[in-house]
C-alpha cells in the first residue's frame, strides 16, 4: 500500500501529495510552491524521490518543479497536451506569485493508461481533459489524486485557456465515477472526498441535472 503526505503549499493553497511505499521511494504530485517545505518534509523521512508528476500545467501545480529537480536530479511528467500551458508567458509571470520558479522542460509525457511501477504496486495514470487539455489523474490502491478535475462538492474551472466544460463533465461521468465509490479522491486544493459522496451530493455531476 502507498502513504501520502499532502503538504498545502503557495497562496492559493495548492495540495502537493508526497506518496511514499516501504521502500521509502517516493513520487511528488503537483509541487505548487514552496519547494523548502516540501524538501524538508522528503528529508525528515528520509524519502528517496524518483520523479515529479504535475496532473497539468497551472503553475500553482508546477512553481516547484526547478527547486525539486534541482535538489535530486530526478524528472519532470506531464501529459503533452499541457506543455503549452506550461511554458505560457502567463505561467511564466504567475509563478513567482505562487512562491515558485518557471519550470524547466518536462523530461517525459504522460499518456492515458501509462502504469508507473511504485514498489509493490502500480500507479495508472488516466487522462482526465476538461480543466486543461492535459489534465490526468492518477489511480493507486483505491486512492486517486485528481488535480483540479474535481474537488468536494465542486469540480474544476473552465474558463481559463484550453478548459473544457464539456470535456470536464464527460471525465468526471466516464472516468471517475466508473470507479467504486469507496475510491478516495484527493483533489488539488481543499479536503479529500470519496467517489460516492461526489455521486450522490456534487451539484456540478449530480446525474439528475443533466
Amino acid at each position: 500500500m502507498i502513504e501520502y503526505k499532502k503538504i498545502s503549499v503557495g497562496s492559493l493553497e495548492t495540495n502537493c501529495y508526497v506518496i511514499s511505499n516501504k521502500e521509502n521511494s517516493a513520487i511528488i504530485v503537483d509541487p505548487g510552491g514552496e519547494g523548502e517545505r516540501i524538501f524538508h518534509f522528503i528529508e525528515e523521512k528520509r524519502l528517496r524521490p524518483l520523479m515529479i508528476i504535475n496532473t497539468h500545467g497551472h503553475a500553482d501545480h508546477c512553481g516547484a518543479n526547478k527547486f525539486l529537480k534541482e535538489k535530486y536530479s530526478i524528472p519532470i511528467l506531464i501529459h503533452k497536451d499541457d506543455l503549452k500551458i506550461l511554458n505560457s508567458f502567463e505561467n511564466k509571470f504567475i509563478f513567482p506569485l505562487m512562491k515558485g520558479e518557471t519550470s524547466p522542460e518536462p523530461d517525459k509525457f504522460l499518456k492515458d493508461g501509462d502504469l508507473i511501477e511504485f514498489g509493490e504496486t502500480f500507479l495508472r495514470i488516466i487522462h482526465t481533459p476538461g480543466h486543461t487539455p492535459g489534465s490526468i489523474s492518477i489511480l493507486a490502491d483505491g486512492i486517486l489524486f485528481s488535480g483540479d478535475l474535481i474537488f468536494s462538492g465542486s469540480v474544476g474551472r473552465t474558463d481559463l485557456s484550453g478548459g473544457s466544460w464539456t470535456q470536464l463533465i464527460n471525465s468526471i461521468r466516464s472516468k471517475i465515477l466508473t470507479l467504486p465509490d469507496e475510491t478516495i479522491i484527493l483533489p488539488g486544493h481543499g479536503p479529500s472526498t470519496t467517489v460516492g459522496d461526489e455521486r450522490k451530493n456534487n451539484p456540478f455531476i449530480n446525474y439528475e441535472a443533466y
